[in-house]
């Protein structure tokens, strides 16, 4: 694809960002280690037992970030697993997680990708992952909500629970049953220590709102990851796999537009910018734009060529409307 003068660097874009690092709750009596460590062992194992699960997500654009703090959580527990071979001291550890960010920068998809890695890695049994919202876990009635949460964990066990906006938990004031909720998520977590992974999302500005609303929430999210939006170029890159995977392909003429259309938004978005979810709304209108415009050329059947071309006229002038069709993000 063709690059317009308005690209941003990648690398400057990094530099602007600092360095995040993971910090990790110890709980647990201190155990003894145990001399007569085995080296030679040690060295002829391989230190990548999931690399094809790496390669996988070395191909998503961006987030170098994010990748590079899930290399170090792989890191630990894969040295976790060579000191319990050896025989050393090793400590129980708490992993949930909080992330923070817009709408469409691939917060859903990170977290299928945390269930995988610890099932591979063994901390997980089954590694699955529940997405749930507000309305799955606050009920109409008291009780009701308690009842709905621990049925939600139930279902989690062995996996990873993902509640997206969570903050919304905390919006309803005192007599709200989001405390409820949140009430039992905690318990849930003491009580379950280690047979499921508990990850909040959303914006970033809410997240760190909904942090501060009870003094004991930050301390039971050792592992906070912040997901930037995407630049110009980045959204780019994104747009040509979505459209690669179904076969489509854009004009430079359409891709010139859809970088305006991209930065037009960012520039001018009110609300949070949505980010890959935007790039496939707009895809979406555009496919059915560019169905239209084939069928009204009147020509006959239509060249692979003209199948495949997304053209500037097909894309929309306006933003389409959130829906999901052929691409998911």
């Amino acid at each position: 694809m063709s690059v317009g003068e308005n690209r941003m660097p990648q690398e400057s874009v990094q530099k602007e960002r600092p360095a995040r690092q993971i910090s990790v709750v110890l709980r647990g009596p201190k155990a003894e280690a145990v001399p007569d460590a085995q080296p030679a062992a040690a060295a002829e194992r391989k230190p990548e037992p999931f690399a094809e699960m790496m390669q996988e997500f070395d191909r998503m654009i961006g987030l170098t970030e994010v990748k590079d703090l899930l290399y170090e959580i792989y890191a630990m527990l894969a040295v976790r697993r060579y000191r319990s071979e050896a025989g050393l001291a090793i400590q129980p550890q708490v992993y949930h997680m909080v992330f923070k960010g817009n709408p469409g920068t691939g917060k859903t998809t990170v977290a299928r990708m945390v269930a995988r890695l610890f099932q591979e890695m063994g901390v997980l049994t089954k590694g699955h992952l529940i997405e749930a919202e507000r309305a799955d876990l606050v009920g109409e009635y008291i009780g009701h909500t308690a009842l709905k949460t621990r049925e939600l964990i139930k279902r989690a066990m062995g996996g990873v629970l993902f509640i997206d906006e969570a903050y919304s938990l905390a919006r309803g004031g005192e007599k709200d049953f989001g405390k409820e909720a949140i009430d039992a998520l905690v318990k849930a977590m003491e009580d379950h220590k280690n047979q499921f992974i508990l990850i909040l999302a959303g914006y970033p500005d809410e997240m760190e709102e909904f942090l501060g609303t009870n003094p004991g929430l930050p301390s039971r999210f050792p592992v906070i990851i912040d997901f930037p939006d995407y630049s110009v170029d980045q959204l780019i890159q994104i747009a040509g796999l979505m459209l690669k995977e179904r076969e489509y392909v854009l004009t430079p003429q359409a891709e010139w537009k859809l970088r305006q259309q991209i930065q037009r938004e960012k520039d001018t978005c009110l609300a949070a910018f949505s980010n890959g979810r935007f790039i496939r709304n707009l895809l979406e209108k555009a496919l059915r734009n560019q169905a239209v415009r084939l069928l009204r050329q009147g020509t006959g059947t239509p060249s692979k060529q003209e199948l495949m071309a997304l053209r500037p006229e097909d894309l929309p002038q306006t933003p389409a409307p959130q829906e999901k069709l052929l691409f998911s993000l």
